[in-house]
Formats: C-alpha cells, structure tokens, sequence
C-alpha cells in the first residue's frame, strides 16, 4: 500500500491592526541620509534594529546614530542588531558622526551604541568625545545619549555624565521578571542605579528611560517598573510595543491597543514624569526632539 504524506498548511500569521502600520521608507531626505551615512561609514540603529519609524524619522532629517561598530557583545532576545566579537573601538567615529549632525543641521542629535562589554571605559570615552565634537562641529544642537548599563562600572558613567548631554536615557526595556529572556547579562538593579547615579552627578540633567510591552508582562509590573523610575527622577519614559524582528527572537505575547497605552500614559504622568510619550510605534528616539522640549530644554546657542 502506498504511503500518502500529508503536509499540514501553515498557518498564515494574522494581519497586524492598522495601528501597527508604518509607511515605506522613501523619499529625497531619506534617500540624501542613507548615502551620508554611508559615506562616512556609520551605522544607525535606525536600520540595525529594523525600526518601523524609519520612513517617517529619515524623511524628517532625523536619525539616531550608533557607534562602537554594529556587533553587539550581548544577545538580548528583542534585539535585531548583530551579535558577535566587534573589531577594536574606532575613536575617529565620534568625529565623523559629529560631521553627519553637522552636515544635516540637526537641533536635537541622539546617539546610541551597542553594548561593549570588552571595554566599558573606552565606550563611555567615545561618547563623551562625540558630545565634545558635535559641540564643536555643530553649536546649538542638543545632545541625546542612549548609553549601555556599562556593566554599571561608575567611571564609564562619570565619564558620559561629566560631557553633559542634554539627555541621558538608558532603556529599563522590560519588567524584572522578564530580564533574563529580555536582556541578557544586563540587571534590573543595575538599569535603576544607572539613573539614579546619574542624577547625583548632575541633579539639573535630564534622564529618560523606555520599556516595551507584549512580551508578557502584567500591567502590575509594568506600573511598578514606572513607580520605581519615577523613584529614581526619572523625567522621561517611553513605552512603546514589542515587535518582533524575526522567528529567532522573542515572540509577541500580545499587542496593545492605543487605548491602554494611554491608560498606562496616564498613570505614568501621575508617578511624576515630566513627558511621558506612549503608543504602539514609539521608540526611545521617536519624536525625541519634542520630549526634550516638552521637559523646558531649549536648543544652545
């Protein structure tokens, strides 16, 4: 008798709601930026981390920029950007994406990093030398920092604290519970102390922090994670939704409605944030530029 294989249809996965859309990338301003980054050889977390804000942020001349090269000494389980032995720190970097900031005429410039957990000192020193060079290269515009934890080394931290951006964020990301499927070798104690660490080196600085949701969270937890940065003074948070980058990585648990991401504004703004920017596309730099603002800063010059 003849054997008859039966292949089971794969399930087709569900349409995202419309909230969750984002435009295709296009358009001048967005074609102009991705050859300048290419001529300078930089790298953006714009496109490593596969953000959906792509399109609309390039369009707008506005681009977060990484450093430290594009392979991350960490594997967290939300990330899209590359993991693997980086080559050594380029020190020149700080000053061709000072170059970029000033050859787009940038008000507000954030810069981020992978984590560099091979030399924590000579990453936090890079950025301090990237604040000092777009001082230099690019006056009046303010500077925005999404730092590694850094291992919560405090020199690494001085040091980025001591060049005085005019914001400095570091992602809570998710709730404890989660930490060690979200964020590998990172601590929630250590992302709390950061803040606060920062905030004892210059109490008048602006700290920010983000967390995503849908990865299996409770919003108990999601309210204490808030309750606890508001602790640290905290000014700004982000919450954005988990998107999955691909089948490697953590999958969605479920996707938030923009109601409940103005219920959870609403009872963040009552912790005492000064600018809460929450719903289903934001991301750490998304309108940053208008949180700052929102907070009294006000471009230099």
């Amino acid at each position: 008798m003849e054997l008859v294989q039966i292949q089971t249809a794969r399930k087709a996965p569900a349409p995202k709601p419309e909230w969750l859309k984002a435009r295709a990338p296009g358009g001048e301003n967005y074609h102009d930026l991705k050859r300048l980054a290419r001529s300078l050889n930089l790298h953006t977390v714009c496109e490593s981390a596969h953000c959906p804000n792509i399109g609309e942020c390039w369009q707008q001349k506005t681009a977060t920029f990484m450093m430290l090269g594009n392979l991350c000494t960490r594997r967290c389980g939300f990330c899209a950007v590359p993991k693997g032995k980086p080559e050594p720190i380029d020190f020149d970097e700080p000053r061709r994406v000072a170059e970029a900031v000033s050859l787009l005429g940038l008000q507000h410039a954030v810069i981020t990093s992978v984590n560099r957990d091979d030399d924590l000192v000579g990453g936090a020193r890079a950025f301090a030398m990237v604040i000092e060079e777009i001082r230099q290269q690019a006056p009046g515009c303010r500077v925005e920092v999404l730092i590694p934890d850094f291992q919560g080394n405090p020199e690494a931290i001085q040091v980025v604290v001591e060049a005085r951006p005019e914001v400095l964020n570091h992602n809570t990301e998710s709730v404890p519970r989660l930490y060690r499927v979200v964020r590998s070798g990172a601590r929630y104690e250590r992302t709390l102390r950061l803040l606060e660490y920062a905030k004892e080196l210059n109490p008048a600085g602006i700290t920010k922090s983000g967390v995503m949701v849908g990865l299996g969270e409770e919003t108990s937890e999601l309210l204490e994670v808030f309750r606890d940065l508001a602790a640290v003074q905290c000014d700004i948070l982000t919450i954005g939704q988990y998107l999955r980058p691909s089948r490697d990585h953590l999958p969605m648990a479920r996707i938030y409605a923009p109601s409940e991401f103005a219920e959870l504004k609403a009872e963040a703004l009552k912790m005492g944030f000064r600018h809460v920017e929450s719903g289903p596309l934001v991301r750490s730099s998304y309108h940053a530029h208008e949180q700052a603002a929102s907070t009294g800063l006000r471009v230099l010059g």
